[in-house]
């Protein structure tokens, strides 16, 4: 009886050519994170060194107010941007999916915003929110302080973060609708179901893999938000307290204070963020997705 192989030619040209990929992701994503692990429970000093000092880091950071300020600035961004995000995002979708002249020129135009440099979105909506010349207070009638009250500056980056990321997340949405078969609207039509009614009972459910995928995604990077908050708050800002996130925070930690050991503490604590939400994302889909062709 013939042996049979342990790797058929098939196999082999299958992880081979995985292979990139695979030591990409070892290289570029694992050993840093280990790297960052380490360095959690270390005391760093210049030219690399460090050496291991407990849980130290961990102890300073759970006991700082600030740390758990910008905890709960980046889950009340999540709060801010994630739903009304998504809500437009399947609204714009819906729209750009419906008979209209012009649909590709409109899909470009709302997909635009993500290939624009994030300097320059900043730099646009910093006029735009400027409390003396700014064209939303010119259209109100008043002088209202957008990036510098407390109160405001964390929704302001909210608009931005939303306005950037809706034309992606409705082109998503949109390949996601368009491999619906129009049998089951037929079907519906000839049993009298109105649009909304379509919507709700086909559209939705139907949709629904995409929009957990979506989700997730949005989720993830409201969670680690950076740049715009970065971008649109300057360092005097008084209210930089009131909008730093946990990344903003470790980027001030590593590179400004040099407190690396500190720093990687707090993207620790990030990445465990993150997967508590995303496990619970995907405990919670299997009530609200519908995986049935």
């Amino acid at each position: 009886m013939e042996k049979k192989k342990w790797l058929t030619e098939d196999a082999k040209w299958g992880y081979l050519l995985v292979a990139p990929t695979i030591i990409g992701l070892l290289v570029l994503n694992v050993w840093p994170f280990v790297q960052t692990v380490v360095l959690s429970f270390s005391t760093t000093h210049p030219f690399g060194y460090f050496e291991l000092s407990g849980v130290g880091n961990y102890t300073q950071m759970f006991s700082n107010k600030e740390f758990w300020k910008a905890t709960w600035n980046s889950i009340y961004f999540c709060i801010l941007t994630v739903p009304l995000g998504i809500f437009l995002s399947l609204v714009t979708a819906v729209l750009l999916n419906a008979k209209i002249t012009g649909k590709t020129a409109y899909r470009a135009i709302y997909f635009l915003p993500m290939v624009v440099a994030p300097a320059a979105i900043a730099m646009v909506w910093k006029w735009i929110f400027n409390a003396e010349y700014g064209i939303i207070n010119q259209i109100i009638g008043t002088k209202v302080n957008w990036l510098t009250n407390t109160a405001l500056v964390l929704p302001a980056c909210a608009v931005v973060a939303i306005w950037s990321a809706v034309g992606y997340d409705a082109v998503l949405l949109l390949s996601g609708i368009q491999n619906i078969s129009k049998s089951y609207y037929e079907a519906a039509s000839l049993d009298g179901a109105t649009k909304i009614q379509q919507f709700f009972q086909i559209t939705l459910p139907m949709v629904s893999p995409t929009l957990f995928v979506v989700m997730i995604m949005r989720l993830m990077s409201s969670l680690k938000v950076y740049d715009l908050i970065y971008m649109m708050i300057d360092t005097a800002n008084p209210a930089i307290t009131s909008a730093q996130s946990l990344m903003y925070l470790y980027y001030r930690e590593a590179f400004v204070a040099g407190n690396r050991g500190y720093a990687s503490a707090i993207v620790v604590w990030t990445v465990l963020l993150i997967g508590v939400v995303t496990a619970f994302q995907f405990w919670g889909q299997k009530k609200w997705v519908n995986y049935e062709v």
